[in-house]
């Protein structure tokens, strides 16, 4: 029955959202969104961190009724109570946390609440088929009777997809898709979006990555503080620079905040360093109040460099001098010890303790200096410290008692640099430090890092945004498969210099050096 409904009402229909509100208790989530999707599109939902793109999703997908306004498939006028009406309508959500059963296989996900059964017993056999038949083009590698908790998260979500699909889905909704999936994972995801368009879905993309935006989307909405901005519908003329605008309200160039200043003395003195993931030896320095940019492609060294620097790594030989200071890194409490701090690219993993409040993920590394007798805790510190930090970062927080899980990304990269802002700090190293973080919080990071910059801190900034590289740093070092193959200083650096330089060169005999 959803089927013929769903046929009849939102086939090749438009989306259409008209004046839609939503309020909370105390805040005015969106006020007054409208914007037209139509088929045969990829239409992207772009702004900040709380401008409401997911809310929107939400009323989308049955979870939230509207305060006013309304959704409109075509000519029919939506009024969704619960999930339920949504799916009915032909309307599939697609969130970044996947709505499915790990402990079930992935046929009893793809028809959980209505298993062909008979007489209460459910048919295996056909229930295989109609799996198969799903996945079929979408998944075909996926065996139907594994369970879904031994797939990988690329793969958990072609089982979402094909799920809505089987559903009769004409209007597909992703919510930031591709934020745990890996480059193999995306090129796919990207393809089966792309069948789904030229199928004539109506296809919603929420995410922060620009360059996915310009390789799938035809049109982008901009929401901005819950309101709506613009929609542009020629991406063959829209820029990088123009979407970053309409999204912040200020120009890329005031978004990195680049502030020449002076250099002091060589702070971190790298020596012929050699060690895991690095393929000849590592020579480079780093100044005091200096921002030195390490860019590369994927698998040219970066992050294992980054290892070895703060002692995550074992080196295998070369030294390091902190200061003029010989540095031996036999793990990262040495490091730590010296002043040498890292921001893990994995923040989620490695950076945060999530399940700790912002005030325990600020406070945890630099109260033994501040405990009595090293052990026992002092209130007053552990309340000043994380207020101080959380103030002079700005983190969005209801207060420090918040669980750091349940910040956005930029926020709990923002509590992990009041970590070891609570701390004496000469090098901080910074792998990937705005990765999944929306436009606007980047700014804030960027501020925050020419601050500390400013204050006479060496910092070494890992990144594979070129453009990001190139608007923050003095100077760049370009690493390619574990070798430093150049270095390019601000004034001088070129997208095609940096590229040309990461880019494996050919040798004489046809291989790849």
């Amino acid at each position: 029955m959803h089927a013929q409904l769903n046929e009849q009402h939102t086939a090749g229909a438009s989306l259409c959202f008209s004046g839609i509100v939503k309020t909370f208790p105390g805040v005015k989530a969106l006020d007054g969104i409208s914007f037209t999707a139509h088929p045969g599109q990829v239409h992207a939902l772009m702004g900040e961190n709380g401008a409401g793109k997911s809310t929107l999703l939400k009323i989308l997908g049955g979870a939230y009724i509207p305060t006013s306004g309304t959704v409109q498939i075509g000519e029919q006028t939506m009024a969704f109570k619960c999930a339920a009406d949504s799916i009915a309508s032909g309307i599939a959500v697609i969130h970044q946390e996947l709505h499915l059963v790990p402990e079930m296989t992935v046929a009893e996900n793809l028809f959980l609440g209505h298993l062909p059964a008979r007489f209460g017993v459910v048919n295996h056999r056909l229930l295989r088929q109609q799996a198969l038949a799903c996945l079929k083009g979408l998944a075909d590698e996926i065996d139907p009777e594994e369970k879904l908790g031994r797939l990988s998260l690329g793969q958990r979500q072609l089982v979402e997809i094909a799920k809505a699909l089987s559903r009769g889905a004409h209007v597909i909704a992703f919510d930031e898709p591709t934020s745990s999936l890996s480059a193999r994972e995306i090129d796919r995801l990207m393809a089966i979006i792309g069948r789904l368009r030229d199928e004539g879905k109506v296809v919603l993309y929420v995410s922060h990555r620009m360059e996915e935006v310009f390789r799938i989307c035809n049109a982008v909405t901009v929401f901005k503080d819950g309101r709506y901005v613009r929609t542009f519908e020629d991406m063959g003329t829209l820029t990088h620079d123009q979407l970053v605008t309409c999204m912040v309200g200020r120009d890329i160039e005031d978004i990195y905040d680049y502030r020449p200043r002076e250099h002091g003395a060589v702070a971190l003195k790298v020596d012929g360093l050699l060690g895991p993931g690095l393929r000849e030896p590592v020579s480079f320095q780093v100044h005091k109040g200096e921002i030195l940019g390490l860019f590369g492609l994927v698998g040219a060294g970066r992050t294992e460099l980054l290892r070895l620097l703060s002692g995550l790594e074992r080196s295998s030989a070369g030294h390091l001098e902190l200061y003029g200071q010989k540095l031996l890194l036999r793990s990262p409490r040495n490091a730590i010890a010296g002043g040498v701090l890292l921001c893990p690219e994995d923040r989620k993993k490695e950076g945060i303790i999530a399940l700790s409040s912002v005030a325990e993920n600020i406070n945890i590394s630099a109260r033994g200096a501040h405990s009595g007798f090293g052990w026992l805790l002092r209130d007053s510190w552990e309340k000043s410290n994380a207020d101080k930090q959380i103030k002079a970062l700005k983190v969005k927080t209801p207060n420090a008692a918040q669980k750091i899980m349940y910040l956005s990304g930029g926020n709990q990269q923002k509590a992990i640099l009041g970590r070891w802002l609570s701390m004496p700090m000469k090098v901080l190293l910074l792998d990937e430090p705005t990765r999944g973080i929306d436009i606007g919080a980047k700014a804030e990071i960027y501020q925050i890092i020419h601050n500390l910059a400013a204050s006479g801190i060496a910092v070494i900034v890992v990144s594979s945004d070129l453009m990001e590289v190139m608007g923050i740093s003095d100077r760049i070092l370009v690493l390619c498969e574990g070798a430093l193959r150049g270095e390019q200083r601000r004034e001088h650096a070129t997208e095609s210099n940096l590229l040309q330089l990461a880019l494996p060169r050919q040798r004489a005999d046809g291989l790849v050096n």
